[in-house]
């Protein structure tokens, strides 16, 4: 009996059938089937979709159903989908069935359903070619696409003929429309121009724009442009939220309270409901109206787009069709829509999507057609980011040709584009997977069992006492409400609050609640080494003004002008300041007046006047260099190049900078150094980043014009390459210390960065990651190549003096059993390091040796962004719990997809991560991960007073029951309201404990130190509460309490009053007393037993309100116990019992209180807890830092309490640890220096590749 208010999610409330966005068929399968599985909107799910029918029969019975059990039937069908659709529906298949039954194949097996439609349109597919659309008609009354309000009217040139129209079938699935398909017989999503189309394509097939009525007829398919966020009305989240399970037992519980006569706390418990549910109305209302308006800024405006017959129209942009061409105005827009440039280039700012606020140049599309080096490739969003303008981002300035306006192609549109599918992971977000979670329902639903082990007692016990009938139904049922616990979910939402608030407060926000209890478990975390060293030194570089070398700097970045400030990529921004020179760009009249493109100018300091002046004769050292074109940097590439001109010469330059490796690649072999190689490894050891330079004088036939649509491939070769800049790494200086802590607190840490290698490896060195004598393994991996097997060559990383360097012998380790080893704590003494590319090759022909490999790896190297996801998705499968700290532009798949993904961003909140970090440094990672710890703790503590508080309850009204008694209203009431809710939501204001431990908080409620702590309290509660319920029979003033009872010989004037007054319930008597004062004290009991405090939260009695609250009530309670009047008595309905009795019961209490927290304190937490949760961390602890060894007596005295509580040493869950064990009995492990692995090719068993080590 408590109080309940829901955690809330906009998901809740949101569409009822639904998953996300499915984008290619998984399989096709015969159109006699009716279940298909397509690919979800949410990547690595799919979901299978099943056909059924409406069956009336099935209706009938149903509607039966629902009279015969009241409505609960209704109730369950309307929680349950898949019961819903099978009680109700018959199985068809998908051509012909009108309601679909979809479910997830992830872990959480989501089951969803929709209604399938029909319409007509002139054609099955939008992006056919029809002959002669005008031939075509569609029905003026023609039924639209869902969410699409009318877009036609009678005049419409589609509707001015009569033609043959096609049945379309379709549902809509959370916010995305699946069309049935008669070629592939399966229902699947539309694709925008993002799939399977070239990039020639996109010049050659799509360039030219629509016809007006071509685009009338892709609208049918795609609908409105828009991103709608409908706010639900007050109406339909009340019905919502009323018709949560947990209301509706709320509801229950209160019917059948009335009907006992429990009038008061009833009341009291609607008028609590209905203030939570006011109050999760206002902030889902508030939540949904906030989205809506973040969604609906700039969603409609204006645009320009060319026609097939090259005229401009200007129309809505929810009128845009994928195909469509926009003309990307001069002064900027917002997107609205994915639109890839096919010419000139924009200034993006992208912070909506990335969190950065950093611009961003935009290039056109490369035509393949234009240049014979170049390859076509198809097109593809993620991969050709530099090119597309993303939805929702705000393009600040475009360059442009005079009479050749800025165009797009128009790819995806609605809820397809970039922006779309992150509102629909903020509508419909993935369930939390966590092990808390599914403890606690499983928790939930032992107390169901004991509830029923209640409910069958009172029934027999009530039935040989001969009590009515109607009065064994009420009470029956009475002892399942107070057995669950209707108020934890509110309980368990509280510390994570709580936990929000204190993060809010410490500068980082958090758009995913949920997870600030995952990031109490994690252990791994990933940092791009951009966020461990500061801003880099000077670059060191002669200024010599006119050499090509100084040239390549100022041109070769991506650096613009905005509002007068020099703005873009931060290392761009140090090497254009290291050489001091001037940027200026032309303005939008300057432009207008020329036929070709104005230039960025870049020129050097102190350089009189701005009128274009052609080099003198002499080569004077005044010059101005005009940038004609960049090609922006590519992670994937490793480099950048522009063109440019020396004002005033005829031919053009083209610069590269970009990983030394990879220029030095596209450069004339007698151009670069022979000692390239050691002066690159020189500079990276010692930890300075590297960038390479390199130019090539442009042929004189290449024009301005042909620059333009030039493929980079052309330009990128036979370069001359020109030096190196070296730039320094200067750890930010809070770094070492944030890495100790984490090291300290067997957090492993993994650097993760596009840099070069043995650069990162030599700040993995600085920082602490990689101790100093801790070995380096390079795994070099190389691709199969003339018909010979992939391979790995191993060797190790000279970064570190000489006489530090022992090789691992593996033959002269001894061998050790697994238990000796764990025993030992041994530490791990080697890390491998490897690059992006081996990274690739190990994923795809080495699939054995990835596990081991992530296992030890600390450098990943050159790794693309998709490559950072991939990588924390290796480290997901052998169950570390991942972190990921990085910035939102080149991270954003990886801090999705970790546990705990921070972003270091300069915004509030980003959607790129679930949390954000105002402040630019690695110092809010320990912080998140101590408040998580504590917001985990709490919820232990939360969760294990509530049942604590349920069973106290439980074992109350059951043993006054087997008396034919119960509590009273009154002390229902004060023990809800004056006891429980305000301890619950005190015990959780413990603030995060100041720093990191080596221990873990365990993940689970089901695990041994939590059991048993649960377990021993109500075994403690149970005996003191039967102990007192026995020995007040004993004493000699007891007696079958009646009104004319007179215990404490109290004078006559009483007796008058309770002859007047008839206990229908019984609730007046010895037994209900004593039960009542000693329950009261044994909820106050558990909550300081159970509300921890070090090692993850701060001591309970620095929790000031708690104190405060608990010793009130302990005060209170006190008061009335040993000093009692008539009046509160009367209010209780409690008796008056000898003053000795309450000396005895005081006893009692203090007995409970002793035992209760000796128990908690010493047996759990110095014996069991060490036993049971250390045994478990061990294999975990071996792998972060040696600890010193355990003496003997320790080792012993272990050993013994192990064999007394049944103990034995057991493999440890986590794959990683299980891993650990075996590799340490591996003589092969690690491989040795010097040697090559290569595998073979796919055998028939079990598809695994053999692995063969050449020496």
């Amino acid at each position: 009996m408590a109080l309940h208010s829901v955690g809330l999610t906009l998901g809740r409330a949101g569409n009822e059938f639904g998953t996300s966005e499915c984008s290619s068929l998984t399989h096709t399968v015969p159109s006699s089937s009716n279940k298909t599985a397509v690919p979800s909107g949410r990547k690595g799910v799919k979901i299978e979709i099943c056909g059924y029918n409406l069956c009336r029969w099935k209706l009938a019975l149903v509607a039966v159903g629902v009279l015969c059990t009241g409505g609960f039937l209704l109730l369950l069908l309307y929680w349950l989908p898949k019961w819903r659709v099978k009680a109700t529906c018959t199985r068809r298949t998908l051509k012909d069935c009108d309601v679909v039954l979809l479910r997830t194949t992830d872990e959480f097996r989501q089951w969803f359903c929709a209604k399938v439609r029909i319409r007509f349109c002139p054609g099955s597919d939008p992006f056919q070619s029809p002959e002669s659309t005008t031939n075509k008609v569609i029905n003026g009354n023609a039924s639209h696409l869902p969410d699409s309000p009318s877009e036609h009217n009678e005049d419409h040139s589609l509707n001015n003929a009569a033609a043959p129209l096609h049945e379309v079938r379709y549902f809509v699935h959370h916010s995305v429309t699946y069309f049935w398909s008669d070629l592939k017989q399966t229902f699947h999503s539309l694709a925008g121009l993002d799939e399977r189309v070239s990039c020639s394509a996109m010049h050659n097939d799509h360039s030219k724009g629509l016809s007006t009525e071509v685009h009338d007829y892709r609208k049918l398919f795609y609908g409105i442009n828009e991103i709608t966020v409908k706010v639900p009305s007050i109406f339909k989240l009340l019905i919502k939220e009323v018709l949560n399970p947990f209301y509706i037992f709320q509801l229950f519980s209160v019917i059948l309270w009335s009907t006992d006569e429990y009038y008061y706390y009833a009341s009291a418990i609607v008028l609590m409901s209905v203030i939570s549910i006011i109050s999760s109305l206002y902030t889902i209302k508030k939540q949904y109206t906030m989205l809506h308006d973040m969604v609906a800024a700039h969603s409609v405006v204006r645009v320009s787009v060319c026609r097939a017959n090259e005229e401009i129209e200007e129309i809505l942009s929810t009128d845009l069709v994928p195909g469509d061409i926009m003309v990307i105005p001069p002064n900027g827009t917002v997107m609205p829509c994915d639109a890839v440039l096919i010419s000139g280039t924009c200034i993006v700012n992208e912070s909506m999507l990335t969190g950065e606020s950093v611009p961003v140049t935009k290039t056109n599309l490369p035509d393949p057609t234009n240049s014979r080096e170049e390859q076509d490739e198809i097109y593809s969003t993620e991969v050709h980011k530099r090119h597309t303008l993303f939805c929702g981002t705000n393009v600040i300035q475009t360059r442009f040709y005079a009479g050749e306006s800025v165009k797009a192609i128009i790819v995806r549109t609605g809820f397809s584009t970039s922006k779309g599918q992150l509102i629909r992971s903020i509508l419909y977000p993935k369930p939390t997977d966590f092990k808390l979670y599914r403890d606690a329902y499983l928790f939930l639903l032992c107390l169901v069992g004991v509830a029923g082990v209640g409910f069958l007692y009172t029934v027999v016990n009530s039935i040989l006492n001969e009590v009515p009938a109607s009065i064994i139904v009420i009470e029956s049922l009475d002892i399942i409400t107070i057995t669950v616990p209707p108020a934890l979910p509110a309980a368990l939402t509280a510390g994570i609050v709580y936990a929000q608030r204190r993060l809010k407060k410490a500068g980082i926000f958090c758009i995913s609640p949920q997870r600030i209890n995952i990031c109490g478990q994690l252990n791994l975390i990933c940092f791009d080494k951009v966020n461990i060293v500061a801003n880099y030194g000077k670059a060191y570089s002669e200024k010599l003004i006119k050499s090509q070398f100084v040239a390549c700097m100022a041109t070769c970045h991506s650096l613009t002008k905005i509002d007068g400030v020099i703005s873009g990529d931060p290392l761009d921004l140090k090497m254009f300041e290291a050489i001091g020179w001037i940027l200026e760009e032309a303005t939008e009249e300057e432009t207008a007046l020329h036929n070709q493109i104005m230039p960025t100018v870049v020129k050097p300091p102190k350089q009189p006047g701005t009128q274009l002046k052609p080099a003198d004769n002499e080569g004077m050292m005044s010059y101005e260099i005009g940038i004609v074109r960049q090609f922006p940097f590519s992670s994937a590439l490793q480099r950048m190049a522009v063109v440019a001109r020396v004002l005033g010469e005829k031919r053009m330059d083209a610069y590269v900078k970009g990983a030394p490796e990879v220029v030095a690649s596209l450069c004339k072999p007698e151009t670069v150094p022979s000692n390239f190689a050691a002066v690159l490894e020189g500079y990276t050891k010692e930890g300075y980043r590297v960038i390479a330079l390199a130019h090539r004088k442009l042929e004189s036939k290449v024009s301005w014009h042909k620059v333009q649509n030039i493929s980079r491939d052309a330009i990128e070769n036979n370069m001359t390459f020109l030096g190196l800049i070296i730039m320094q790494n200067k750890l930010k200086p809070e770094t070492p210390g944030v890495l100790e802590d984490l090291r300290k607190a067997n957090i492993r840490m993994v650097m993760v960065t596009g840099d070069n290698m043995l650069t990162a490896i030599s700040v993995a060195r600085d920082c602490g990651m990689i101790l100093p004598h801790d070995k380096v393994i390079v795994a070099e991996a190389l691709p199969p190549k003339d018909g010979q097997a992939a391979t790995i060559n191993w060797h190790y990383a000279d970064a570190m003096p000489r006489n530090s360097l022992n090789p691992i012998n593996t033959e002269d380790t001894p061998m050790k059993s697994v238990n000796d080893a764990l025993d030992e704590d041994l530490t791990v003494d080697y890390h491998f390091a490897m690059n992006g590319k081996s990274f690739s090759v190990i994923m795809e022909h080495f699939q054995d040796l990835l596990p081991k490999l992530v296992l030890h790896g600390t450098v990943f190297a050159r790794m693309a962004p998709d490559q950072k996801t991939q990588l924390v998705e290796e480290l997901q499968k052998v169950d570390y719990y991942v972190g990921m700290c990085g910035d939102g532009a080149n991270d954003c798949g990886a801090l999705k997809r970790a546990h705990g993904g921070i972003s270091l961003s300069e915004l509030e909140a980003s959607v790129a991560s679930p949390f954000t970090s105002r402040t630019p440094s690695i110092e809010c990672v320990p912080n998140l991960i101590r408040e998580g710890r504590a917001a985990l703790i709490t919820s232990f503590c939360v969760f294990k007073f509530m049942a604590l508080y349920s069973i106290i309850q439980y074992f109350t009204v059951t043993l006054l029951y087997s008396i034919l008694s119960n509590l009273g209203d009154f002390q229902f009431l004060f023990i809800d309201l004056a006891i429980i809710l305000v301890v619950v939501f005190t015990m959780s204001l413990n603030p995060a404990w100041k720093e990191l431990v080596a221990q873990r908080p365990p993940s689970g409620l089901i695990s041994g130190p939590l059991l048993f702590s649960v377990l021993s309290q109500i075994i403690i509660c149970l005996a003191f509460q039967t102990m007192a319920f026995l020995l007040v029979k004993q004493e000699p003033w007891y007696e079958v309490w009646s009104p004319s009872s007179d215990a404490c010989n109290v004078s006559s004037g009483n007796d008058h009053k309770n002859d007047t007054e008839l206990d229908e319930h019984n609730i007046s008597n010895y037994e209900n007393t004593t039960l009542f004062y000693v329950s009261s004290f044994q909820y106050l009991i558990v909550a300081i037993v159970f509300s921890k405090g070090k090692p993850f939260r701060q001591p309970s009695y620095r929790n000031y309100l708690f104190v405060i609250s608990v010793l009130a009530l302990y005060a209170l309670i006190l008061f009335f116990m040993l000093n009692p009047i008539d009046s509160i008595d009367g209010f209780f309905e409690l008796v008056c019992v000898p003053f000795h009795w309450r000396l005895v019961m005081l006893f009692i209490i203090i007995g409970n209180a002793l035992t209760s927290l000796l128990v908690e304190t010493v047996v759990l937490d110095r014996i069991l807890w060490k036993l049971v949760f250390n045994r478990d961390k061990q294999g975990e602890s071996h792998l972060m830092v040696t600890q010193p060894p355990q003496e003997a007596n320790d080792y012993w005295g272990e050993r013994f309490l192990s064999f007394l509580c049944f103990c034995r040493k057991k493999m440890p869950k986590a794959k990683y640890m299980h891993l650990a064990q075996k590799l340490l009995v591996d003589p092969d492990w690690p491989p040795k220096p010097r040697t090559i692995t290569e595998a073979k090719a796919p055998v028939q068993e079990n598809g695994r590749h053999h692995i063969i080590t050449i020496t």
